[in-house]
């Protein structure tokens, strides 16, 4: 069944953000995941502009109540596939910051060891299967992850993001066909910001509710607001819980907004600024934080409390970088071909 979609868009209820949560610590939680991940981000940003991170950069602001919500729902034995914007998920995944702000220098201590930057993130241990600059690209990879599990049999998921982009690519409309054909363990997490890099959504799909355009490969599919990261952390706990009982793949399309543009080398000439400024009034950060305290959810003192955690963190992350070390020049052909492997 498709869900009916919510009402999205920047004139969107404002009283969404702690609704349904009661636990103080879970939602302190969710509320230090999305400022961490957010402050990571104007840090990166403001490291770029100083030339210090080069090459590609895609930010995740304004995104944030997604991987705050949705990665907790995934357990250690799951397995991540991610997009070129995956900052967030990474953090929210474990992976530390400071590894992660390695990579994007490049230094070796980075998660990939310098070698993959800002969109190519990956840490075996946490089963975060990186980031991928080929729009649409980790969709065949999740599906053959679930098909390996059901093979090995093993009780995990694969979460794959993706955003409103990727639909356009032949490869989801493959992937989704063939999880549900062999009814495989496989989680599509959608972030669809409504811009495919510079396009808005109505001008590359002619169905533009893109749970219905799932439903038609005949697995359940559900639209969530993807600004209200309650509404994300049920709808993903849900969702993660009837793909883990072995009902098959499920797809969530998160209705969402980048507040900044699609890299940090775009004009951003494609949209109005007056539009983006009204989906900053519902920035989900700001949102949570007021809901929390209105409702007593939390303290009016924790909002302080974990920007002074966030600070120190980052601030640590960054003085791990700067004493860390660039790769030798001896090391530049290492992992690039395999081994000879002798009989």
């Amino acid at each position: 069944m498709t869900a009916s979609p919510p009402q999205e868009g920047p004139d969107a209820s404002p009283a969404i953000g702690a609704a349904g949560l009661d636990d103080p610590d879970r939602g302190r939680a969710l509320l230090w995941q999305m400022i961490r991940i957010r402050r990571f981000e104007e840090k990166c940003a403001e490291l770029y502009s100083a030339g210090k991170i080069r090459g590609f950069l895609h930010l995740y602001i304004g995104e944030e109540a997604i991987a705050a919500g949705a990665m907790p729902a995934l357990a250690e034995r799951d397995t991540v596939l991610a997009t070129y914007r995956e900052h967030g998920h990474a953090l929210a995944r474990g992976i530390p910051a400071g590894a992660i702000m390695a990579e994007m220098f490049g230094k070796q201590e980075g998660c990939s060891r310098g070698r993959g930057g800002s969109m190519h993130l990956f840490d075996v241990e946490r089963r975060f299967i990186g980031g991928s600059a080929i729009v649409g690209g980790a969709l065949p990879l999740a599906v053959g992850y679930a098909l390996a599990d059901r093979l090995a049999g093993r009780d995990s998921v694969s979460a794959c993001f993706f955003g409103d982009g990727a639909v356009a690519e032949g490869e989801f409309h493959e992937s989704l066909n063939l999880a549900t054909l062999w009814q495989l363990p496989v989680l599509f997490l959608c972030e669809n910001n409504r811009y495919a890099m510079g396009t808005a959504l109505e001008r590359h799909q002619s169905q533009v509710d893109l749970a219905a355009k799932a439903a038609a490969y005949r697995l359940p599919s559900e639209s969530v607001d993807g600004m209200d990261v309650a509404a994300v952390a049920r709808a993903t706990e849900a969702a993660v819980d009837q793909v883990r009982a072995g009902q098959g793949p499920m797809f969530l399309e998160y209705r969402t907004y980048r507040f900044r543009a699609h890299s940090m080398f775009d004009p951003e000439h494609y949209r109005d600024k007056a539009e983006v400024e009204r989906w900053r009034q519902r920035c989900p950060v700001e949102t949570f934080a007021r809901d929390a305290a209105a409702c007593g959810l939390l303290a009016a003192t924790v909002r302080d409390e974990v920007e002074r955690e966030v600070a120190e963190e980052i601030d640590a992350a960054v003085a791990f970088v700067e004493a860390g070390t660039w790769e030798p020049v001896e090391h530049l052909c290492r992992d690039v071909y395999a081994r000879e492997v002798r009989p």
